[in-house]
């Protein structure tokens, strides 16, 4: 298996034309993604926290979905510089409710 290590381009942006042409499993996470920056908004506005978290929680399934069926390193760099983006657009929604990487436990 090669190791592809190419740097990330600093302007990720996730191109609708490649996730049309990628898996199922691809364009329904971009599907959800785009639902849940829609509706992630309203509680957040309301400060409901526990609404936020629920609306969040609708990338569950798909994210392990495209975790188990989907190469995000693929050898084509504009496939996968799209797949990153998509990951990093995840990143950025949920960024918005907490950085969950600095809660303890």
């Amino acid at each position: 298996m090669q190791i592809i290590s190419d740097p990330l381009p600093k302007d990720l942006a996730v191109n609708a034309a490649l996730i049309a042409k990628g898996p199922a499993e691809e364009q329904a996470l971009a599907k959800v993604l785009a639902d849940v920056h829609t509706h992630i908004e309203a509680p957040l506005s309301q400060e409901d926290f526990a609404g936020a978290m629920t609306t969040l929680s609708k990338l569950r399934a798909p994210v392990d979905a495209f975790f188990d069926k989907v190469m995000v390193n693929a050898e084509d760099a504009a496939v996968r510089a799209n797949r990153l983006a998509l990951l990093k657009d995840i990143e950025t929604v949920m960024h918005k409710v907490a950085v969950f990487s600095k809660i303890a436990g």
